[in-house]
């Protein structure tokens, strides 16, 4: 009996922070709603929405800004005002009643891609999950256009798909930011055909050489002449011959690697 209480007292807790642990890197916009709280300073207890104009008032210290902010940053901002003449060292909390709409669009190697609206704290992993997961085709990566503040340009951040699904690398699985733009590019692929003994497309990877990529087809069968393996290859829409190829030239990305017959 003892050891239920514990457990359901454990699960109490973590009921009770969760929501607002998931949240301490969300960032704050217009339309949130927040209850401010103030230890033992039941009076100064508001809850307020971001305005449009991306402020909050409140008691004492009248209107702050707090759209663009964390809630860790936000609660120190407030706590700084409140010292200033206010309060002894005043300890702020801050909960997010409701959440505003989030919009990021997911392009690509997704099986629904298109524009999709979150509640709070969203990962690249839950928004990947909304659109109907990965495609089979799809690269091992995640570029994401990210809007700066006071800037037209946009942040690139590439993320690396393997790491995160395979790995469990957390440290991958970003916050979605509102606004952002998701395009995750088809599998890169290159092709071996000819006498090798098993012609196919097979994954591209970087610095790989000739030798490995015919390693991956199989290697040589016993009709193959290795002194004239050639590459087709794509440059600009235009369509090259490497002809002779040496066994340590770099493969790219969609290039055809023929290993004619020998004449012998």
């Amino acid at each position: 009996m003892k050891h239920f209480f514990y457990i359901i007292l454990l699960i109490s807790i973590l009921v009770s922070f969760t929501p607002n642990a998931e949240a301490q890197d969300y960032i704050l916009g217009e339309g949130d709603v927040l209850t401010v709280s103030v230890y033992d300073h039941p009076d100064l207890k508001t809850t307020v929405r971001i305005s449009g104009d991306g402020m909050v008032t409140l008691p004492l210290i009248g209107q702050i800004p707090a759209a663009g902010q964390s809630i860790e940053k936000m609660s120190s901002t407030i706590e700084s005002l409140l010292a200033d003449g206010y309060i002894i060292n005043p300890h702020v909390t801050i909960f997010i009643e409701e959440f505003r709409s989030l919009k990021a669009t997911i392009l690509g190697g997704v099986a629904s891609p298109g524009l999709y609206e979150m509640k709070g704290r969203t990962t690249l992993l839950e928004l990947i999950s909304k659109a109907g997961g990965l495609k089979e085709n799809s690269s091992g990566e995640a570029i994401i256009q990210r809007n700066q503040p006071d800037s037209k340009e946009k942040k690139i951040i590439v993320v690396n798909l393997f790491q995160l699904m395979e790995q469990g690398q957390e440290s991958q699985n970003l916050s979605i930011v509102n606004g952002d733009n998701i395009y995750i590019p088809k599998k890169k692929v290159f092709y071996v055909t000819g006498e090798v003994k098993s012609p196919a497309a097979y994954d591209y990877e970087e610095n790989l050489m000739v030798i490995q990529a015919i390693t991956k087809a199989g290697g040589l069968n016993d009709k193959a002449a290795p002194s004239r393996i050639r590459i087709i290859r794509s440059t600009d829409g235009k369509e090259q011959v490497i002809e002779n190829v040496k066994m340590d030239l770099l493969v790219q990305p969609n290039d055809v690697i023929v290993v004619p017959e020998s004449y012998f």
